[in-house]
């Protein structure tokens, strides 16, 4: 199934970033939702189509916001024009793009983006959710991605959903990342394989419901909220567990690589299972896991991932940890030290530190990021989000 954008939005040179605008009568959250970040999945921008068309100001509380994400590569049916519109949104990014004179394809639509965010930020104090809307290149069930922070946790359990934590340890600069950096409730949806009709079906449901989970539906149609629910249970076979990225293959520049046939998200695998070729030498999997979001495009320079299962034990005593603020007592072990503690950063010295592991550091809510050969930068969600924003929501 091939739908190009033409069908969704008028020939105009510039369409409007915003395509969907709903403002009800009376006061609530904003649900901002970001659709063709890749300008090869168009499942986002025809849900939303198919969903919001129909809803009216008097049936929601607040504003619901649909944005086109990369239009250019929409238009081109491609996943990026010059480079991926979501690996773009770091700090040095962000201040580079302030000198840019003459931005042109994907720094020209981040400008658009930015100046989006920067202005709906400074037009609420009400509570805002942002969710972008994605699909894969290889088969998956339906499922969520977070950065690890509890209100984006609490928020996507409300869906029964799998959920995958700590990509971003993995990935620089992606839009949500950066969301998360201010404090938000923000998720990435992944819908299903591009070219799949289902992955739209999806993708529906997730919009309706999380419209509903948000508190933007005034009196949500409950025919509607079983139908939906029990489309993402059949497309997800069930599965509500959480796991977390241990793993990710990354293809370097000018690297021959090719996955193997056959292979699918969330797909078990041992450790020495061969999964692709890298310039005609066979790679194994490192792991007995889960395989996750496996490359079947030729643009992208992810791999493939590894996933596996996170025990709902360190699930609640992370959430304990992080609840009494735990982490302050970090700082006392050796090698470790607050490198920004108002936003939460942690330094840590790797010629000191070397008995630590990462999934001690997760259990506090840091993430780490390389900084040179000898450090590694911890990066704390906790401290940074907004939990008194969203402290009466009916799902905190």
């Amino acid at each position: 199934m091939q739908v190009h954008l033409s069908h969704h939005i008028t020939s105009i040179d510039r369409p409007n970033r915003v395509f969907h605008h709903i403002r009800g009568k009376t006061p609530g959250a904003t649900i901002v939702f970001f659709a063709g970040i890749h300008g090869n999945e168009f499942a986002g921008v025809n849900a939303l189509n198919s969903v919001l068309s129909v809803l009216n100001e008097d049936e929601v509380s607040g504003e619901i916001i649909g944005v086109y994400g990369n239009i250019k590569a929409l238009k081109a049916n491609k996943r990026f024009i010059a480079q991926d519109l979501n690996r773009v949104w770091t700090s040095k990014h962000l201040e580079d793009l302030k000198h840019q004179e003459n931005p042109k394809n994907e720094l020209l639509e981040q400008r658009d983006l930015f100046k989006f965010i920067d202005g709906l930020l400074a037009s609420t104090d009400q509570p805002i959710y942002f969710i972008d809307l994605h699909t894969t290149s290889s088969k998956t069930l339906p499922f969520i991605t977070i950065n690890d922070a509890m209100i984006n946790r609490k928020f996507s359990t409300c869906f029964g959903i799998p959920v995958v934590l700590g990509i971003e340890e993995y990935l620089d600069g992606p839009l949500l990342s950066y969301l998360n950096t201010l404090g938000y409730v923000s998720l990435g949806f992944e819908s299903g394989q591009h070219e799949d009709p289902a992955a739209i079906k999806n993708c529906e449901a997730f919009i309706f419901l999380a419209l509903g989970h948000a508190g933007l539906l005034k009196q949500p149609d409950q025919k509607k909220v079983k139908w939906y629910q029990n489309v993402l249970k059949l497309a997800t076979k069930d599965i509500s567990t959480t796991f977390e990225v241990i793993y990710k293959y990354d293809i370097k520049p000018n690297e021959d690589f090719k996955m193997l046939n056959g292979f699918v998200s969330f797909q078990y695998i041992k450790k020495g299972t061969h999964l692709a070729n890298s310039d005609d030498q066979p790679i194994h999997a490192q792991y007995t896991a889960k395989l996750f979001m496996p490359l079947y495009q030729k643009t992208g320079s992810d791999g493939f991932f590894i996933i596996r299962h996170i025990p709902r034990f360190f699930l609640k005593l992370s959430e304990f940890l992080r609840n009494i603020k735990a982490d302050e007592l970090l700082t006392f072990l050796p090698g470790i030290t607050w490198y920004n503690k108002a936003e939460g950063i942690l330094k840590a010295n790797l010629t000191v530190a070397r008995f630590l592991t990462k999934s001690i550091f997760h259990l506090f809510g840091y993430r780490n990021k390389q900084l040179d050969q000898t450090h590694l930068l911890l990066y704390n969600r906790e401290r940074v989000s907004r939990k008194t924003m969203y402290k009466n929501e009916k799902w905190y």
